[in-house]
């Protein structure tokens, strides 16, 4: 067009040589993150934040330099699984993550409140500014996997991570009930629809081993995870039984000591 200005901002004209505007919020100067992998659930109390700690810890086992950003603002639980009570510090710019025992950092909004149970309670707008704060305002100093520990569902939050955070693939997290066939499938439609790859599944609580005769029993129902990932194309797959130690370790604030072979074909696959 002749009387294009080539400022696309004020343009409603669509052309060849129009110029989306990037949603992505930046870094702060002082930040650098290799890879962004989210860690996502249809459903509530699957086990998420347990599944998050373990891929962090696994990397920083590999030697890689890890870290967790807390998405799940109004349930953050990570520091607990780390056992990490003190409070992040920053200054007028920048907000400075905790680092756990192995060096792993972790931002999470309980390590800006007074107590860790004081209740959230913000609008969903508020919630999602918050998470590209603890993008943009903290110093992730040279970082080269982070895990980003979503909220269950597909609301404000994991729209916001999404479209502000450049996440290279994400890992669903689900449980052998029957109705997790359809709630998978909404986490699956959401990646493709924001065209991020999905890296692994996750079947948490997928069954119990007998300490006394080594036979597996099927608590919540017969294990339905490959099925479901041969259905939307999932290659890597990983099955976590119930285990009291992973449980006490959690409690404990011990994760860093959890055994991480459980998530192992799912870690091998993404820590390259």
């Amino acid at each position: 067009m002749s009387d294009c200005t080539h400022d696309c901002k004020t343009c409603g004209q669509t052309c060849s040589d129009r110029k989306e505007e990037s949603l992505l919020a930046p870094l702060n100067e002082l930040s650098s993150v290799k890879k962004v992998i989210a860690v996502v659930s249809g459903k509530g109390g699957v086990g998420k934040s347990t599944v998050t700690s373990l891929l962090a810890v696994s990397a920083q086992r590999k030697g890689f330099h890890s870290a967790i950003l807390d998405a799940d603002i109004t349930g953050p639980s990570v520091p607990k699984a780390f056992g990490i009570h003190e409070k992040a510090t920053g200054n007028e710019q920048f907000i400075y993550p905790v680092k756990s025992k192995s060096g792993i950092d972790i931002m999470s909004l309980n390590l800006l409140l007074e107590s860790d149970t004081t209740p959230v309670v913000w609008r969903g707008p508020i919630l999602a500014g918050t998470v590209k704060q603890f993008w943009s305002d903290v110093v992730w100093d040279d970082v080269d996997y982070m895990f980003v520990d979503m909220p269950p569902g597909t609301g404000d939050v994991p729209l916001t991570v999404f479209q502000s955070i450049p996440v290279d693939g994400i890992i669903i997290v689900t449980t052998p009930q029957q109705l997790v066939s359809m709630i998978v499938e909404k986490a699956v439609n959401m990646a493709n629809m924001m065209n991020i790859p999905i890296l692994g599944i996750v079947e948490n609580m997928s069954y119990f081993k007998c300490p006394d005769c080594g036979s597996k029993h099927f608590i919540y129902g017969e294990s339905r995870v490959e099925e479901i990932a041969s259905r939307f194309g999932i290659k890597a797959v990983a099955k976590i039984p119930i285990d009291t130690k992973l449980t006490s370790a959690c409690d404990n604030g011990m994760i860093e000591l959890a055994d991480d072979s459980v998530i192992k074909n799912i870690s091998d696959t993404i820590l390259i």
